[in-house]
């Protein structure tokens, strides 16, 4: 029997190169060994993104359509927007009466967010109690498999905590889901650190061919390489990281041995990495265009998906109500 795969997207702005590399590639080899529930975390967005919600909905679509234009298929995976299945919200809220605020607390990425993520007002319940929410929606659909990167696995980790409490307390309703850990669990973005919407620092899935070489061309390299004579370290650039992702081996090759004896300067090099980006990215480009000009297609496909997991959802809730007591 097919194992079940849970997993989704926040819609804070477009999808991005670190989306693609560190997850969107693992989502379409995965909907081909397994029942896969793929959502748009359109309430997720809102833990960071309280005070301006005015494009939560555009993104939430493009999100959709970037999914499609990769190779989801709703065909094999059963692709929907959070917000609406409300059992969600009635799973965390049940949930978190029974989680303890210090595994909250003790969380990383909540402190690491709060320090990084200047001129926001993180002192919300909904930002200390998102990894609840995020259990929700595993448990929801009484996932065994999570696709993770190397940072979110403290979040799957309580999730197994708070399924233990539960199954504990009342009655054993849910599997203790499992990583599935992603082969690139960080694509740096232009200024070196991690990708992300938050930092500013994205090549996204719908920029253009120009604006993917111009983005390119401000990326940090090596910084003890300072002329082009200088001899590099691809171990430590971000831009050769990239290349381990997007080049075919013959390139990711030539740039490892040529970048340390300094026969390819960091503009040559560069200009080789738009090459694969643009090359893996057309097919993805010329998708998108198409499904932009067919709105009705995406509706349906978000109807389908929400048919299907609604069904699932409010059979979890019954089965968590009759352990609760409740209803």
């Amino acid at each position: 029997m097919a194992k079940r795969v849970v997993s989704g997207m926040q819609p804070s702005g477009l999808l991005h190169l670190g989306n693609l590399f560190g997850a969107l590639d693992n989502f379409m080899r995965l909907q081909a060994e397994h029942e896969c529930f793929y959502f748009v975390a359109d309430w997720h967005a809102l833990s960071t993104n309280y005070e301006d919600t005015a494009r939560i909905r555009e993104y939430t679509r493009e999100v959709l359509i970037d999914w499609l234009a990769t190779g989801l298929d709703p065909g094999r995976s059963t692709l929907f927007i959070q917000s609406r299945v409300p059992e969600h919200a009635i799973l965390h809220l049940l949930l978190s009466m029974i989680t303890p605020v210090p595994w909250l607390e003790r969380n990383p990425t909540y402190k690491e967010k709060q320090e990084n993520l200047e001129g926001r007002d993180l002192s919300t319940y909904g930002f200390l109690g998102y990894p609840v929410l995020q259990t929700a929606d595993i448990l929801l659909y009484k996932g065994d498999y999570v696709p993770v990167g190397v940072d979110q696995l403290p979040h799957l980790e309580l999730t197994r905590e708070i399924t233990r409490r539960f199954n504990a307390l009342y009655k054993t309703v849910f599997p203790e889901p499992q990583a599935l850990l992603t082969e690139i669990p960080k694509v740096p973005g232009t200024d070196g650190r991690k990708m992300s919407k938050s930092y500013n620092n994205t090549i996204n899935l719908s920029d253009t061919e120009a604006t993917v070489r111009a983005k390119l061309k401000t990326m940090v390299t090596d910084p003890a390489r300072v002329r082009r004579t200088d001899k590099g370290n691809p171990d430590v650039c971000p831009v050769f990281t990239v290349h381990k992702s997007a080049s075919q081996q013959a390139v990711i090759d030539r740039v490892n041995k040529e970048c340390r004896t300094a026969e390819i300067g960091c503009i040559d090099c560069k200009g080789l990495l738009a090459d694969a980006l643009v090359a893996r990215l057309t097919p993805i480009w010329e998708k998108r265009r198409e499904l932009v000009q067919m709105p009705k297609l995406v509706d349906e496909v978000i109807a389908a998906g929400t048919t299907k997991a609604s069904a699932v959802a409010r059979q979890t809730i019954a089965e968590v109500n009759a352990a609760m007591r409740m209803g």
